[in-house]
């Protein structure tokens, strides 16, 4: 019947998520509001890094909310481990603090993102959309301490030469924490052509978040300030 398939249609289209979180009242709280919310399924909630390391690469989520601080094994070791079975799926670390340290040990793991807990449903929302569109979600904030450090690490090869003059200077924005609409505004291109060019970037780098992506170029060219000439056209 009619009702049916668009109830199968609506399923197929829903994004999965997995929540792994060590607070029982947190973790019914995140399942139940993730449920309720339109275009977005809980299909699993685990209490320990060895919980869902057990159940997870069977229910194959398309978001994993991971806490970062687990008893046991601790959320970032959970989310190496679940990156090599789960390789498409985008993990976004939960914190009660903006630890820098912590952040980019949970990045380095194979977390695209990261959210406060005490972020509003609004955020965690946002964040779950950000990583299903390409996008890595942090604060400004943390984006540019994150991106300045990397500025201090070791120099190695990025091999950031096969981007296009394009790709390079939207490249070199990224790295200095502009958002995607800030780019789109100054490179005068649309939204989407911004998030287009840097899929093309995380192909051509072997990463898979923007961050990444910033710090690889930073790493490369530590000392170097001038930015690349502008390219015509998009």
């Amino acid at each position: 019947m009619p009702a049916q398939t668009l109830d199968s249609t609506d399923h197929q289209l829903m994004t999965k998520v997995a929540i792994v979180e060590d607070n029982a009242t947190l973790r019914e709280y995140l399942a139940e509001f993730v449920g309720g919310s339109p275009g977005l399924k809980c299909v699993c909630t685990c209490g320990s890094a060895e919980e869902a390391l057990l159940k997870l690469p069977a229910q194959q989520p398309d978001v994993v909310l991971m806490d970062i601080h687990l008893p046991g094994e601790t959320g970032i070791a959970c989310t190496a481990r679940l990156r090599e079975v789960m390789p498409e799926s985008q993990v976004i670390m939960l914190t009660v603090y903006n630890d820098i340290k912590m952040i980019f040990q949970a990045l380095k793991a194979g977390a695209c993102g990261y959210v406060l807990k005490r972020a509003d449903e609004q955020e965690i929302l946002d964040a779950i959309a950000e990583v299903r569109a390409g996008g890595a979600p942090m604060t400004s904030e943390v984006a540019r301490m994150v991106v300045r450090s990397f500025r201090e690490g070791p120099v190695v090869a990025a091999g950031t030469t096969q981007l296009s003059p394009r790709e390079q200077e939207l490249l070199v924005l990224l790295s200095e924490g502009m958002s995607n609409k800030e780019i789109a505004g100054r490179l005068n291109i649309s939204f989407g052509t911004v998030r287009t060019h840097l899929m093309h970037i995380y192909e051509k780098l072997h990463v898979r978040c923007r961050t990444a992506a910033a710090a690889k170029y930073l790493r490369s060219k530590p000392s170097e300030t001038a930015r690349p000439p502008a390219a015509k056209g998009s």
